[in-house]
């Protein structure tokens, strides 16, 4: 499974960048507002920092000015993936975008059906948002499972699950289980993957065992 994290704060994508974990990013505008900075700016800065794809979404809601945006954000970097809503006219840009050879993420997926739809659009990635779904006692987990079977179901289908919405490490392990290709993670979240307790208590034990020989290593 690939990681990417879901933020447009570049200290935190640097940092995170040099552990070798990181394959990707993913924005929107709300977190790009949290910058209080340029977006095309931010987009720039973010895919000078990683290889992988950075996901730029799209403000506009008509096909046109979509269009328009899309190709703009596109042209900003090789590994921008253009981010857009899936509607219509979301779809019938990602149609417009791919055929150029342009990266696409349709966002905001809530169903198997939508998730087809993007797809056959020629969509690179589609994200769904489990965690949304959770929220309205809907289970997330059951949508990524749909999703990976439909798509496996039809070698024409190349779309990338993108897991989105992720509010803990439960759903990291649980959509590497059901195949998921990628997992956008909060950096908190991320961070807590390597937690465990046992790991922290079997650390101090092996210390304390290791200084009492008066020993160093350098």
């Amino acid at each position: 499974m690939k990681f990417f994290i879901d933020t447009a704060d570049s200290r935190e994508i640097r940092d995170l960048a040099s552990t070798g974990l990181l394959d990707g990013v993913t924005t929107n505008p709300s977190l790009i507002a949290k910058t209080g900075r340029n977006m095309l700016e931010v987009i720039s800065e973010i895919c000078d920092l990683v290889e992988g794809p950075v996901s730029a979404e799209v403000t506009a809601t008509d096909f046109e000015t979509m269009l328009k945006e899309g190709e703009k954000l596109a042209r900003l970097a090789d590994n921008v993936a253009v981010k857009v809503p899936l509607t219509w006219a979301g779809l019938k840009t990602c149609k417009a975008l791919s055929g150029q050879g342009i990266m696409v993420n349709v966002t905001l997926c809530f169903s198997a059906a939508q998730a087809l739809l993007a797809a056959k659009a020629g969509a690179s990635f589609i994200s769904p948002f489990v965690g949304r779904l959770d929220d309205i006692a809907t289970d997330g987990m059951a949508l990524i499972s749909e999703i990976r079977q439909i798509y496996d179901n039809y070698d024409s289908l190349a779309t990338e699950i993108l897991v989105a919405s992720v509010r803990n490490p439960r759903h990291v392990v649980d959509a590497a289980k059901l195949g998921a290709d990628v997992a956008t993670l909060p950096p908190a979240v991320l961070k807590q993957l390597i937690a465990h307790p046992l790991t922290d208590r079997g650390l101090e034990a092996f210390l304390a065992d290791w200084h009492k020989t008066g020993q160093a290593i350098l």
